[in-house]
């Protein structure tokens, strides 16, 4: 990692702070246009990056110009700027560019001055070597490989990724989905009023991810219902604010555009609401696999426990395959659907049945 001394050459508008208070500690300060933002963990760390990108990304402009002071043409430093500039990157959605840049980051720092054409496949795969936990070597690759594509054939002629295959992870079920009883758990606890508890019933109820909550304010809900713009390629939805989640807003303040805050009223960030959940979680008591991730995935288990079909379910979703729809509803209790369908068939039966009924009673 850069010392001290080479931040000025690493990392633009951050600069380091040595603590008064005697011990000395060396803090990280981004500061730029009037705005100060102490920047959390150890230089050059994904926390690092996350924070500087979020102070980065605060200013109107800049995040394109990232290094474009200190660039010489042909290197990496002058590729990744290029490629912030690309139509490429601003497709991708702000949820894949806060996954990828950190990656993209930390990979100028250690080679920005090296020239791109330089690179070989050999040199990606040490680098990715270098990698020891597979989901960072997977999401490495997925974050650097467009990158080097992008300098084809400007700044070299073969994409030095061109035949290195994918990470492939071990299958894993993915994160826990909520019980009934850990759900009940968190509600216990968290009580009416808190925005602890909005944050879970709007995860639950309404299938949504942390980028999607964080979106919701009172002007979003009308008349009974919720519109909630989908990301992750995802479809936007129009669904029923059910009873829960409707009391849960009820008795939260309307000060706000916005029902979640931080504690000065300003929006939160998506891995400060992340962080914040799970503490909240481990203070109702509940174990460390129960993250807000898998309150969507409880929401759709109970929709499909309830006799509710895959195409009903995934016009709550909003997804876009019925397979995700499997795949987030693999943890519902088979007897409960099994019952929730045969009660369907036979009501519709006894429906059906009922105008020859009232004749056979007639006559």
């Amino acid at each position: 990692m850069p010392s001290p001394d080479d931040v000025g050459a690493a990392m633009k508008y951050v600069r380091p702070i040595r603590s008064r208070h005697g011990n000395g500690k060396l803090y990280w300060q981004f500061r730029r246009g009037g705005q100060k933002h102490m920047l959390p963990g150890l230089y050059g760390s994904d926390e690092f990056l996350t924070a500087y990108n979020a102070a980065l990304a605060s200013i109107p402009n800049e995040v394109a110009e990232i290094g474009s002071s200190r660039t010489e043409p042909g290197t990496v430093n002058a590729l990744v700027v290029s490629y912030y500039k690309s139509a490429e990157w601003q497709a991708l959605n702000p949820g894949t560019q806060r996954i990828r840049r950190p990656f993209i980051e930390r990979f100028r720092v250690a080679n920005g001055n090296k020239r791109v054409a330089l690179l070989q496949r050999e040199n990606i795969e040490t680098m990715m070597a270098a990698l020891t936990n597979l989901h960072a070597r997977r999401h490495w690759l997925q974050a650097i490989r467009p990158l080097l594509q992008s300098a084809v054939p400007t700044m070299v002629k073969i994409d030095p990724t061109e035949g290195i295959k994918g990470v492939r992870l071990p299958k894993s079920k993915g994160h826990h989905t909520w019980t009934d009883d850990e759900i009940q758990q968190y509600r216990d606890y968290w009580k009416l009023g808190t925005q602890q508890r909005l944050v879970m019933e709007f995860a639950l109820e309404t299938f949504s991810r942390r980028s999607e909550v964080l979106r919701l304010g009172p002007q979003h809900i009308r008349d009974g219902r919720i519109h909630i713009k989908r990301v992750h390629g995802s479809k936007d939805v129009d669904i029923l604010v059910t009873p829960e989640l409707q009391a849960a807003c009820d008795a939260m303040p309307k000060d706000h555009a916005l029902y979640i805050t931080n504690m000065h009223g300003a929006p939160r960030s998506v891995e400060g609401l992340g962080t914040a959940f799970a503490e909240w979680a481990t203070e109702a008591g509940l174990p460390k696999h129960c993250r807000m991730h898998g309150l969507k995935k409880g929401g759709m288990r109970r929709l499909a426990e309830s006799g509710v079909t895959a195409h009903e379910i995934m016009a709550n979703s909003g997804h876009h395959k019925l397979s995700l729809v499997e795949l987030y509803t693999a943890d519902a209790d088979r007897k409960k659907m099994g019952d929730a369908g045969m009660r369907k068939r036979i009501g519709n039966a006894n429906l059906a049945n009922l105008p020859s009924r009232r004749r056979q009673t007639q006559s």
